[in-house]
């Protein structure tokens, strides 16, 4: 919104110091994500500039990071890159592929659980003779209000005592925790603006409840139910406190891994790893984006 012609000299300084205020904070957010990047294709083990990227020397930029990613942990480094044994090698052996594997099949499965789970949530609590409607929504998400190191203490007890203790079922359940309370805030507002006459001409016409569920609200809820999974899995996917406490080397995920790099043995392969995380953020977050407009056009609004 541009500033009227009419504005007084206050408000025209209130207009701009408040703009380079925002600039600011943008920046201070943004700015060591972005430092990140060049970073990840440095050619020294450093996680500094070196005063040939300050020149932009191109010998001092390199992808021997990235290619770390696949050889890291492997029994024969000295394979040929991308023939089949490389490839085996790297797939059975690779630390940072295991890792990779155990992050993509524990966020999948709570992001699956998550998604069901809170979706049905949802659906039961916009009804409007749902008692204590506030109180069960304060209950759900409460996992994302409660620290994260108390949830995941609490949870260690929980599954040890029936046995889920350093299990990938243990682990997918306390993801799915986690992320279901996205999923339910995100299908609770696409219900908000749902006309309910949808559902009782459905009704009228003698459609059974499942035809109803799947042809009429399945379809308007479902750019909400996307997003709240997209959110779920990302949440699971980055989730670092609770794979501390609950898992072994067995179900170490990517953020585990990273945790363990640092502490370790620094290396700049934390930063290549760092760098994928954060395009794959970005990919995700421009989807949600998407799926908003769309559910906005989807029930007349207007997209902001």
């Amino acid at each position: 919104m541009s500033l009227p012609t009419y504005a007084q000299n206050w408000e025209r300084a209130w207009y701009y110091a408040f703009r380079a205020f925002c600039i600011l904070v943008l920046l201070f957010l943004v700015l060591p994500i972005l430092v990140i990047i060049p970073l990840s294709f440095n050619a020294e083990p450093y996680f500094t500039f070196t005063d040939g990227m300050l020149r932009l020397d191109p010998t001092a930029f390199s992808t021997r990071w990235y290619l770390d990613i696949f050889e890291n942990g492997m029994s024969n480094p000295a394979l040929p890159a991308g023939s089949w044994e490389w490839l085996a090698d790297v797939w059975q052996n690779g630390q940072w592929i295991h890792s990779a594997k155990n992050s993509i099949l524990i966020a999948t499965g709570a992001t699956i659980l998550a998604t069901i789970l809170g979706t049905l949530a949802a659906l039961g609590l916009s009804q409007p003779a749902m008692p204590a409607g506030r109180l069960i929504t304060a209950l759900l998400i409460s996992p994302i209000i409660v620290p994260i190191i108390v949830t995941s203490a609490s949870l260690v007890f929980l599954l040890a005592k029936v046995g889920l203790a350093n299990t990938y079922f243990g682990i997918i359940l306390a993801h799915a925790l986690l992320g279901a309370p996205f999923v339910v805030i995100t299908v609770t507002a696409s219900m908000s603006g749902f006309d309910r006459s949808l559902i009782r001409a459905g009704q009228m016409l003698g459609a059974p409840s499942h035809v109803i569920f799947l042809k009429i609200i399945m379809p308007l809820i479902l750019p909400g139910v996307i997003s709240g999974a997209l959110f779920a899995f990302g949440t699971s996917f980055d989730e670092v406190v609770a794979v501390i406490f609950l898992t072994d080397y067995e179900q170490r995920t990517i953020p585990r891994q990273m945790w363990a790099g640092i502490r370790e043995q620094i290396s700049p392969t934390i930063l290549a790893i760092a760098t994928i995380l954060v395009v794959l953020s970005i990919a995700l977050l421009t989807v949600v984006e998407l799926l908003r407009r769309r559910s906005e056009r989807l029930r007349g609004v207007k997209p902001s």
